[in-house]
């Protein structure tokens, strides 16, 4: 009969320990890691999804701004035409000048409504970017707090490597830090 011998070297042993259940720390690690990992996922969505909305605020209020100053253009056009009209008026006959003294008025009234459109105009350009401005604010907390939760696991991985607890210490704070400045964007 014979019989085998199989003779385990030390680092063989660390690799069958390893394979059969690992050390605490990495699975405490590999846990820590897949759960930054999810929060990670959702504060660059949020981030994301926040500079978008910020984005089509600001289009909007580009767009009124644009809208605005096509009144204001036109607002001087009719201007310029009312201002014809006067000259018109001083230089006509006298039955001549009735005529451009009502179109003098029908510009003047023309020129009040299209101011009115114009100033109306401006404040939605002008509230359009202060919301804007509003939705950038929490963005830049999420984007410091999606670098924190990146470090976070960045030194996971690394104490996963080195087995040194102190790594995963400093992980836990960075976690800790991007998870605070997630919160405070939010609220």
């Amino acid at each position: 009969m014979s019989e085998e011998f199989h003779v385990h070297g030390p680092e063989s042993h660390h690799i069958e320990h390893e394979a059969h259940g690992g050390s605490p720390l990495a699975q405490q690690v590999a846990i820590f890691t897949a759960i930054l990992a999810s929060i990670g996922a959702i504060v660059g969505y949020q981030g994301s999804d926040t500079q978008e909305e910020a984005m089509l605020f600001k289009n909007e209020a580009v767009l009124k701004k644009t809208q605005a100053s096509d009144q204001w253009n036109y607002y001087q056009a009719v201007s310029n035409k009312g201002h014809l009209m006067e000259l018109a008026s001083d230089l006509a006959a006298a039955g001549k000048s009735d005529y451009y003294k009502k179109q003098v008025e029908k510009y003047q009234a023309k020129k009040k409504e299209i101011k009115e459109k114009a100033d109306e105009l401006e404040k939605e350009s002008s509230a359009a970017n202060d919301k804007s401005e509003q939705l950038m604010h929490p963005r830049r907390r999420l984007a410091q707090a999606m670098t924190l939760i990146q470090i976070a696991i960045s030194l996971a991985s690394i104490t996963a490597l080195t087995k040194k607890k102190w790594l995963f210490l400093l992980a836990l704070v960075s976690a800790a830090g991007g998870t605070l400045l997630w919160l405070t964007a939010l609220f």
